[in-house]
């Protein structure tokens, strides 16, 4: 008897955004919302989601053919920004705002995909990488990976409203709560809590104080999974993480550990200026203005 095992066989490649995403041309998402818009071919012709990729496939992302890596080839750099109130989580703003990655440190031939996103007046930590497969994993719901903040509340803040946000509330866009809430010293209007949450749902933490009727006043991300901000980035400031943390968050996405590669000589200078030219916030000042 004759057996039909076309069903069976499985698809050969691999998904072609998970490639892109590896090349560090952005996250899964990104390369996904970048292949419907049409910008991304495979052999001459105009890919589609749903298309697979193999390594002697020609790929070209905006007309611009790009080296498709194996995944024990593809680079893994992190570094730690501090990211000051008042900068934008996106490339280029039309409004001409600042926006966090002009501070960072120019890469050649790749690019830096931002771990998750911080709204305008919210500050501190945020993580860079070159491997999309890693910012993928790290940003997935799925992963539960801990973010913690530290926040100054203004009003009463009783127990009952730790408790509810504890044990969960509804928000417009569905249930929300903290996996835990404590308080940090201060008093009256200048109260501080830490609070962490398994999500990154847009301004999710000031929702869930709002949902009690208190006001978040200040806001600043002090962990992502195992990485803590510490005194190495002052705020507008970055630095390159270690080996062993880059290991650590590997493991957190439940990724094998991969080296992260030297800086070249090139890399080294260019990096040093672009580190040089990029004052730090407090050293800004504001533009004087004339008097008439």
């Amino acid at each position: 008897m004759s057996q039909n095992n076309t069903s069976h066989t499985p698809p050969s490649g691999e998904k072609l955004q998970k490639v892109l995403a590896r090349a560090g041309f952005g996250s899964r998402r990104e390369m996904e919302t970048a292949i419907a818009a049409g910008r991304v071919k495979v052999n001459g012709r105009v890919a589609t989601l749903g298309d697979r990729v193999e390594p002697r496939d020609s790929v070209a992302f905006d007309e611009r053919p790009i080296t498709l890596r194996a995944e024990e080839e593809a680079s893994r750099r992190v570094i730690m920004y501090n990211k000051p109130e008042g900068e934008l989580c996106t490339r280029k703003d039309p409004e001409g705002r600042r926006t966090v990655f002009e501070r960072l440190p120019r890469l050649k031939g790749e690019r830096w995909i931002a771990i998750g996103r911080l709204d305008i007046n919210t500050s501190g930590l945020l993580l860079f990488t070159t491997d999309g497969e890693l910012a993928n994993r790290l940003m997935h719901p799925s992963t539960q990976i801990e973010r913690e903040y530290a926040v100054r509340v203004m009003g009463e803040v009783k127990k009952e409203h730790l408790v509810a946000m504890v044990e969960g509330v509804m928000l417009e866009d569905g249930p929300a709560r903290f996996t835990d809430v404590q308080e940090f010293g201060g008093e009256g209007i200048n109260t501080w809590f830490h609070v962490v949450i398994l999500e990154g749902r847009n301004r999710e933490v000031r929702r869930l104080w709002e949902s009690q009727e208190l006001t978040v006043s200040r806001l600043k991300r002090v962990r992502y999974g195992n990485i803590f901000l510490d005194k190495r980035a002052k705020a507008g400031e970055w630095v390159e993480l270690s080996q062993g943390e880059v290991d650590d968050l590997s493991a957190l996405a439940d990724l094998p550990a991969r080296k992260v590669p030297a800086l070249t000589p090139d890399e080294q200078n260019r990096w040093s200026r672009d580190k040089n030219k990029r004052r730090p916030v407090h050293a800004m000042r504001k533009p004087k203005t004339r008097r008439s």
